[in-house]
């Protein structure tokens, strides 16, 4: 995590470098694509045995810039975003590898204060929908994967978020560092065996504004 939290601000740091012929869009109401990664982990609030290492995925989709004047704005985003975790370990004396990638349809409604044409601060919450999910398991030769596109109830496929982060904005593009993490366990009813977690996560994507 920290390792990538030092990316976000050195490649920040370098779009801010051409602020000087930095065009301000800031009134004007903005369609664009975005790319990038998450690095995401997951977490248990009640602390019970579960421990896990986070895991890079896709996150890219579109997004809508809608001005409330020069200062303050909303936008609406649609989002694939791969997250999950991975973890290892030691399994009757036979080493074991476990990733699980969980791919979501993820809607954050953004606010956004623009305090100056080249930076952009945004918060709100997000809404994000379990599309698929697929497990990697591999201990000494043995190697299983299995994919699963959800119809159990146990899981829960509609979970509610926060995201914050901020934009850095050079002309028609965009660096977007953020953070999010759920609201809501996996859980649907708790009855099932899959352990309890929350997903939490860091994302930067490349975006360009039409």
């Amino acid at each position: 995590m920290k390792k990538l939290s030092t990316l976000l601000l050195a490649a920040c740091s370098l779009f801010g470098m051409n602020v000087n012929a930095q065009e301000d869009f800031r009134e004007n109401l903005k369609f664009g694509i975005k790319a990038g990664v998450n690095y995401s982990n997951v977490w248990d609030e009640k602390q019970e045995d579960f421990q896990a290492n986070g895991k890079a995925g896709f996150a890219g989709g579109v997004f809508l810039h809608i001005p409330i004047g020069k200062y303050l704005g909303v936008q609406p985003e649609v989002l694939f975003s791969q997250k999950g975790f991975q973890g290892s370990g030691v399994l009757l004396g036979q080493s074991y590898a476990f990733k699980r990638t969980t791919n979501y349809l993820d809607v954050p409604l953004l606010f956004t204060f623009k305090p100056a044409s080249f930076f952009t601060i945004v918060a709100g919450p997000q809404y994000s929908f379990l599309m698929s999910q697929q497990d990697d398991f591999t201990s000494g030769p043995y190697t299983s994967s299995e994919f699963r596109e959800y119809e159990n109830d146990n899981i829960r496929k509609n979970t509610l978020g926060a995201v914050v982060g901020f934009d850095v904005n050079v002309n028609h593009f965009v660096v977007s560092p953020r953070v999010g993490w759920d609201f809501q366990t996996n859980h649907g009813d708790g009855s099932s065996s899959t352990p309890r977690y929350k997903n939490q996560w860091i994302q930067l994507t490349l975006g360009y504004r039409f």
